[in-house]
């Protein structure tokens, strides 16, 4: 099987989880036998761009013309049997799946966000739940309250681009939702039901778990959107040292909120952004991992994370949340609770008392659901399913 992937990276300076989940899904299909044609590009690279391609720049989440010659070249060069897409903006654009049809080439998408009808992908404004653009054929509220990159303007492309494209996200072959809740958005979008499969992302098995820690562990971009000042409310109306320690790891706008935490009481600490040995040393030190967004979190590589290192979690039930941790299965991985601080602060105690006792269910539900294993086999028979279809189609067209 023949199989290129497209994906334009995040900024390297804004780590990016679906940058990693793209880098590591493409060594699981090699490792399985899959030749894998990276068509990746980097948002890096604009820095770098001659004066005429910035220019251009403000069209390319329409229609990226280079983009699209070069990857023609490249299906005409391979014929491959799947194009497989992740994120287009803003140097591939959507228009990938025009040039890959055009070249008689199936596509099949993950959908990492909400960028369908929201200009940020986030059903997110203002500190709150904000879904104003769902339904419209203009996202005019975006528009008007800048939700992309904090511009009018760039709001403005980006609600026109999303218009612009309905049609072309309605006619790709195959929709991968990380989630349940990535499937209901896709549905509400209008994508039929036989279109969507749900396949999460994986992780490599970090092996056997160690034993639990102690305490709690935050781990995460600090946002609002992440529920760090929620967390840090509930955590409040304990007493000092009452529930363990609370590991606060990440970077981001609200770190001065963690940095004040830490100065006020002796069981926070703040760990500061951390490479992988240091999440693994925060993984093990601790017993329960945190997942306190208040957005429609799609899928934080953090709980997947947790769940393979045998620490439950305690989260949100928002977005793809509940599903990560089996919330309606027999065997919970962890907990889920309002984005409320009172039912947060109640789920505390609880969610430390019992952590020895949800341990074997957090790694059971990644070894069934998120190993790597599982999930490639799953993603090979979505590309052969994707390619059988697209084959009968073009011979009943014959």
């Amino acid at each position: 099987m023949k199989i290129v992937v497209a994906h334009n990276r995040y900024r390297e300076a804004q780590p990016s989880g679906e940058n990693t989940i793209v880098d590591v899904e493409i060594a699981q299909l090699a490792a399985a036998g899959v030749e894998v044609l990276p068509f990746l590009r980097s948002s890096d690279e604009i820095a770098s761009m001659s004066g005429p391609a910035k220019a251009l720049l403000p069209i390319s989440p329409i229609y990226a013309p280079r983009a699209q010659r070069e990857l023609g070249r490249l299906l005409d060069e391979h014929r491959p049997d799947v194009l497989h897409l992740h994120n287009p903006y803003p140097l591939l654009s959507p228009w990938v799946v025009r040039t890959a049809h055009r070249y008689g080439v199936p596509v099949v998408q993950t959908v990492h966000n909400y960028r369908q009808v929201c200009s940020s992908g986030l059903y997110f404004r203002d500190g709150a739940i904000c879904q104003d653009c769902r339904g419209r054929v203009l996202g005019v509220p975006a528009i008007v309250h800048r939700c992309y990159r904090g511009s009018r303007a760039q709001s403005a492309l980006m609600a026109t681009t999303l218009a612009v494209h309905r049609g072309t996200w309605r006619s790709v072959d195959r929709f991968i939702a990380l989630t349940t809740s990535i499937a209901e958005h896709l549905r509400d979008y209008g994508i039929p039901e036989q279109r969507i499969v749900v396949k999460p992302n994986a992780i490599p098995d970090p092996g056997a778990p160690a034993p639990l820690g102690t305490g709690f562990l935050f781990l995460g971009r600090l946002s609002p959107e992440k529920g760090l000042d929620l967390l840090l409310e509930a955590w409040r109306r304990h007493p000092d040292g009452a529930l363990g320690p609370l590991r606060v790891a990440g970077d981001g706008e609200l770190r001065p909120l963690v940095e004040e935490a830490a100065a006020q009481r002796a069981d926070v600490t703040f760990l500061g952004p951390l490479d992988r040995d240091g999440v693994h040393a925060a993984l093990v030190a601790s017993a329960v991992v945190l997942a306190t967004s208040t957005w429609h979190d799609v899928l934080p590589t953090v709980i997947i994370e947790a769940l393979a290192a045998g620490r439950p979690v305690l989260g949100t039930a928002l977005g793809g949340i509940p599903f990560l941790v089996g919330a309606d299965t027999p065997e919970p991985a962890g907990w889920v609770v309002p984005p409320d601080p009172t039912a947060l602060a109640d789920a505390l105690p609880a969610a430390a008392a019992d952590a020895a006792s949800r341990a074997p269910a957090a790694r059971a539900r990644y070894e069934r659901t998120f190993h790597p294993e599982v999930v490639t086999r799953q993603l090979l028979d979505i590309y052969a399913e994707t390619a059988r279809t697209a084959e009968a189609g073009r011979r009943s067209a014959q």
